[in-house]
């Protein structure tokens, strides 16, 4: 009863957070005369923080949270432009609500905010292959990372390399990509899963992609943004891809002030964004898409999240 109880609470708080925002409307910004907008929002290493930060006097009290989360996210839809929402993992372990419901009320919370996608993160595992596809059973969004091979463990057809998404008459390809477990995960707990190299793989997937009509190429990387020993991170990603317009991070729990940006091996400009964790913060990047043409233009900015965004 009480697992049913405080799951229901779970729920009632995103629903209420969304309706709340909804009722309050938002500013109707007004279209571009051409061309075209998207709206990409993106979290990252969540761990399993659904209530704001306590106001203990730590550094993020008050912050983060369903709430402020959900009505921020509502209010930029209402703006009117076609939204984009994204997680780069480690969605669990970290409060006692994944101790005591394995990750549950988080995916129903992502499903009622209306997530497109995301990856699986190192900590996401620590219930085990087979909970990790329960929990999964029940989001609304796919679970991606093209270099992880999961056939014949749990995440067989729930775990798939990419997803093409259309939205606003553009046609987004997301594609996810997962650091070597071993060594962050007990053996035990990740039976048969094999780990390929991220960037053969993340190239085969853009490729793929691109030849499928993707106008944009987000990657969801749970890699971690850079390290000194040379491990393979998203600020080598960046460099040596293919095609990706941009790499949403996780792992090292970095706030980017703003997107890095790095010239991949294609030629172009490969963005790199992470906002931390904990849900302290909202990533946003509006692109904008000129009627002709293939030159994508943006601006970025972060969303703080508190108390205050949820009232």
């Amino acid at each position: 009863m009480y697992w049913i109880n405080r799951r229901n609470f779970i729920r009632k708080t995103a629903l209420v957070a969304l309706g709340a925002a909804s009722l309050g409307g938002g500013t109707v910004l007004a279209r571009p005369a051409a061309g075209r907008r998207l709206v990409l929002l993106h979290t990252n290493d969540m761990h399993s923080r659904l209530d704001a930060f306590p106001s203990d006097g730590g550094k993020y009290q008050g912050m983060g949270g369903l709430e402020a989360r959900a009505s921020v996210i509502q209010q930029i839809r209402d703006e009117g432009f076609p939204v984009l929402l994204v997680d780069a993992g480690d969605i669990f372990q970290g409060t006692p609500y994944f101790n005591i419901f394995k990750g549950a009320p988080e995916i129903a919370a992502m499903t009622l905010m209306g997530y497109d996608a995301a990856t699986p993160g190192s900590s996401d595992f620590s219930a085990g292959l087979a909970n990790l596809a329960t929990q999964w059973k029940l989001a609304s969004f796919p679970m991606l990372a093209c270099n992880y091979g999961v056939t014949e463990t749990p995440l067989e057809n729930i775990l798939f390399p990419y997803h093409i998404i259309e939205r606003g008459n553009l046609v987004i390809g997301v594609l996810g990509v997962g650091m070597d477990l071993k060594g962050r995960v007990p053996d035990g707990l990740i039976k048969g899963i094999e780990f390929r190299d991220p960037i053969k793989c993340v190239n085969e997937t853009t490729s793929l992609l691109k030849k499928k009509g993707c106008e944009l190429v987000v990657c969801l990387s749970h890699l971690g943004d850079y390290y000194k020993d040379g491990n393979i991170s998203d600020a080598i990603l960046a460099r040596e891809n293919l095609g990706i317009d941009i790499i949403i991070g996780a792992q090292t729990h970095r706030f980017f002030q703003q997107p890095l940006k790095y010239v991949n091996k294609g030629g172009g400009d490969t963005l790199v964004s992470q906002m931390g964790w904990g849900g302290v913060q909202l990533g946003r990047i509006d692109y904008f898409f000129p009627k002709s043409g293939s030159t994508k233009t943006l601006k970025a900015n972060r969303v703080v999240l508190d108390k205050k965004k949820a009232e």
